[in-house]
């Protein structure tokens, strides 16, 4: 068969490998946590190329999954900062308190929860895992219940998609928002690629990366420009009315490139770039940070309906 599913135990991660056979691509992900794209790998000129940036052990990711970055972790139930932790919704205010970064929330409440595998699938177009997570409110900030359904699916030419289904399973309305906060490598400093991304607009951050409310044209990555020493930490508005995709990462050198091609439902893209300069964050969001308090791309979700969220990864070899 073209395409299998895995499962394998190594340096403590219990992962579910995707894989076409007839490429040698693979995608790991690591169900217990959060359901994190551990890897997504292929066969360049001789050599595997993983292009997320990863933890070394479920150790490392259980100690350090905050202080690294919350690399490839999914932002649910809020997405990026949360000004001062706080929020309100109907007739209630709410105060999160499940990791803080100088007073502000981040990164929303699961991106360590362990998921369970609901499905895997391969046949010969593509291999797939779909995993779940019920939240049932325990978080005194956020007292709502929801699932989480996330799919992986790998196909040919190098591509994955990955769909998130959000569903109310509380009684009343509840508040929500998607991202994903992966980590991305072509094996060197980042400086010495190529970047470009379909904005419109650059969200004004204040002094503690929150929205002012305030947003300013911006272009200057709407071609392939080398990235060099830019430092972005930055949200942005994508312009769905060009070609997708509507980001790309490219290595001139091995001649290879990252694609990010992300539907509607993420309209905003984060960007960072560590001061380390070995990876870059790429951010796919439904909303963009304080989305709780400003309201842009904040989502109302009525008991038992759902949102779903897709974007598209793919790698794409020049020669």
């Amino acid at each position: 068969m073209a395409f299998t599913v895995e499962s394998k135990t190594e340096n403590g991660f219990n992962k579910t490998i995707l894989k076409d056979n007839d490429t040698q691509t693979s995608v790991e992900i690591i169900p217990s946590c959060g359901a994190i794209l551990h890897a997504f790998t292929v066969l360049h000129n001789g050599r595997s190329i993983n292009v997320i940036d990863q933890y070394t052990s479920a150790e490392d990711f259980a100690k350090n999954v905050e202080t690294k970055g919350f690399k490839s972790c999914k932002l649910s139930p809020f997405a990026c900062r949360l000004k001062n932790s706080i929020y309100h919704f109907g007739e209630e205010q709410y105060t999160i308190n499940k990791f803080l970064l100088d007073g502000t929330a981040i990164h929303g409440l699961i991106y360590d929860a362990a998921f369970t595998i609901m499905q895997q699938e391969a046949n010969s177009d593509n291999a797939s895992v779909v995993l779940t997570y019920a939240y049932k409110g325990s978080e005194n900030g956020y007292p709502f219940m929801y699932d989480c359904t996330i799919t992986y699916t790998l196909e040919k030419e190098n591509t994955l998609h990955i769909v998130t289904e959000i569903t109310n399973k509380d009684k009343g309305l509840i508040p929500m928002q998607d991202g994903w906060h992966p980590y991305f490598t072509l094996g060197g400093k980042i400086d010495d690629l190529q970047l470009e991304f379909q904005s419109k607009e650059k969200i004004i951050f204040d002094d503690k990366l929150v929205p002012t409310g305030q947003t300013i044209p911006y272009h200057e990555f709407n071609s392939l420009q080398k990235i060099g020493d830019t430092f972005l930490d930055n949200c942005f508005s994508l312009n769905f009315a060009e070609c997708q995709p509507l980001c790309v990462l490219r290595d001139p050198v091995q001649k290879l490139q990252l694609e990010i091609r992300p539907d509607k439902s993420y309209p905003y893209l984060q960007l960072y770039t560590p001061p380390h300069r070995n990876n870059i964050a790429i951010e796919n969001l439904s909303g963009i940070p304080d989305a709780f308090n400003n309201g842009i791309g904040l989502i109302i979700l009525a008991p038992q309906t759902n949102a779903i969220f897709a974007t598209t990864y793919k790698i794409t070899p020049l020669n």
